[in-house]
Order: structure tokens, then sequence, then C-alpha cells
């Protein structure tokens, strides 16, 4: 009888709620200065790739024409190419260093760790442009430290600066400077580390090498797929030191020894502000790619 009475009386009125703009209130300054700080320059660099700057006509609308010169662009791929090869010997090194030294410090057996760990971390905090200097002036055949050395021992060290060595002394910068950083980050992750998994194998009579390899790196790969990508990043993104190092090996360092330098030089010192977007763009896209595929293999195996 109630569900007829139900029935007959028709479906209840649905109760509207008001919308709340509190969510977007929070957000709302977030989003606009991301907006406008990172959104707004993507999409300027896009429109600024689709002109080109010519003498007779001025600006004019071309098209994917600077994208398909930036694909045949020799300069550009030997850069590319370039920074590649650093990615590919200098990451590993670098990432391989810092976590020797964060497993030490997280042994329990380095006696002065908080002076290592802040040793070690120190040189992050030196402005990039400074350390590219002090290591220049080292690598100096005539001024530095290798020609100090030359002197004193009658020797005849190779140069650092020459085109052969100049790619490892920028590497050598640049793990000076970054181990310290990545070294901070998988030694907080094995700092959170449950001790219960140590008790254990303990009471099982795992050795040191077996925590490591059965607990403490498993533990961490979340940091080290996370260490990887911005290491992988910041390869792609060479430009600090290769460019306060030019002044010093002009014939090693050209303009377009990295796509970050050669994007600088066709910007301002060419006056090819398209094409540099160009540029710009396309290396990106490129490093959006294998910062992309470096995560997934890395949250693959984390999981």
């Amino acid at each position: 009888m109630a569900t007829v009475q139900s029935a007959a009386a028709g479906p209840l009125p649905v109760r509207r709620t008001r919308r709340s703009w509190t969510g977007w209130g929070f957000i709302g300054p977030f989003a606009l200065v991301f907006a406008l700080v990172f959104l707004a320059p993507i999409a300027y660099s896009v429109y600024l790739s689709l002109f080109q700057d010519r003498l007779i006509g001025g600006t004019t609308f071309v098209g994917l024409d600077n994208y398909q010169r930036a694909l045949q662009d020799h300069e550009f791929w030997e850069g590319v190419g370039r920074v590649g090869l650093f990615l590919a010997v200098q990451v590993p090194i670098m990432l391989s260093i810092a976590l020797l030294v964060a497993l030490a410090l997280d042994s329990g057996r380095l006696y002065g760790k908080s002076f290592f760990r802040i040793a070690i971390f120190l040189p992050y905090a030196v402005p990039a442009v400074v350390a590219a200097l002090m290591w220049g002036f080292l690598y100096g055949t005539r001024f530095g430290l290798v020609g100090d050395l030359n002197d004193a021992l009658s020797t005849a060290l190779p140069d650092p600066l020459s085109p052969d060595l100049v790619l490892a002394s920028i590497g050598n910068i640049v793990t000076w400077e970054f181990a310290g950083y990545n070294m901070l980050i998988f030694y907080s992750a094995l700092r959170v580390i449950p001790t219960s998994l140590y008790e254990a194998a303990e009471i099982d009579g795992a050795g040191q090498l077996r925590v490591i390899t059965a607990i403490k790196l498993p533990a961490i790969r979340g940091a080290l797929a996370i260490a990887t990508i911005f290491s992988v990043i910041g390869s792609f993104q060479l430009f600090n030191e290769p460019s306060i190092l030019q002044n010093l090996a002009p014939n090693a360092i050209t303009t377009s020894y990295t796509p970050n330098l050669y994007t600088y030089s066709l910007s301002f010192n060419g006056q090819q502000q398209n094409y540099a977007a160009t540029v710009a763009i396309v290396m990106g896209l490129i490093t959006m790619v294998v910062a992309y595929v470096v995560q997934l293999r890395g949250m693959r195996k984390a999981a």
C-alpha cells in the first residue's frame, strides 16, 4: 500500500546544491601564475616558430618550414648527440657516486657522518657559473693547476680543455656540483626504511651486502627513478658550464656545442628568434620523450 502511494505521489524532488567556488579560490592563484610563467611562454614560442623574419617582406608566416629546417640541421643534431653521450656516461657515474656515499652514511659505520654529509652536499650550494669559472681556471695549462703541475713536475699533462677532453671536463664539473644533491635524495629515502626489516635480516643472518641488495636498493627504487629523471632533464639542458668555458676554450666549444647553447647563439647573436624558438621546442619534445621513457621504466621496476 505504501509503495502504491509513493508511486502515485511521483518522484521525489531533486535537491539542487549550490556550486561552491571555494576550491577554485585556493587553486586560482597557482593556476594564474602557472599559466603566466609556463603555458604563456610555451604558447608564444610555438607562435614564433611559425614565422620567419626575412629581408624582403619582413616577418612572414611560414608554417612548419622552421621545423623542417631543424630536422635537417646538422649542427643541432650534433649537439643533441653530444648531450646524449654526456647523459649516457656522466649520469650513471654521478648517480653511482651519490648512491655509494648515501649507503656509507646510512651504514652507521662512518665517523663524522654529519661533517661528510654537509661537505658532500656543499658544492650544490655553489652557483653553476662560479663552479664553472673555478674549474676552468683549475683546468688552465698556462695559468691554472694543470699548468702549475706541468711547471713543477716538468711534465706535459693533457689539456682538459682540448676538443677531445672538454666534454669529460664538463662532466667532472657537473658531477662535482650535483652528486651531493642526489646523495641527499638517496639518503632521505634510506632513512625512512622500517627498522623492522633490518631486524628480520639480522635474525636471518644476512650480511651487509645482502641487506643492501635485498632491502635498501629495492626500497629506494622510487628515489632512484626520480633522481634519474632529474639528471636526464638536466643533461639535455646543459648550458652554464659550456657557456662559461667557451671563453677559455673557444676552439673546443663552438656556438652549437649543446642545443641550449645553440638556441642562445641563434637568438642573441644571430638574431634568429623564430628559428631559435623552433629549436627550443624540438629539444623540449625530445627531453620530454626521453624523460617519460625513463619514468616508465623506473616506475615499472619500482612497482
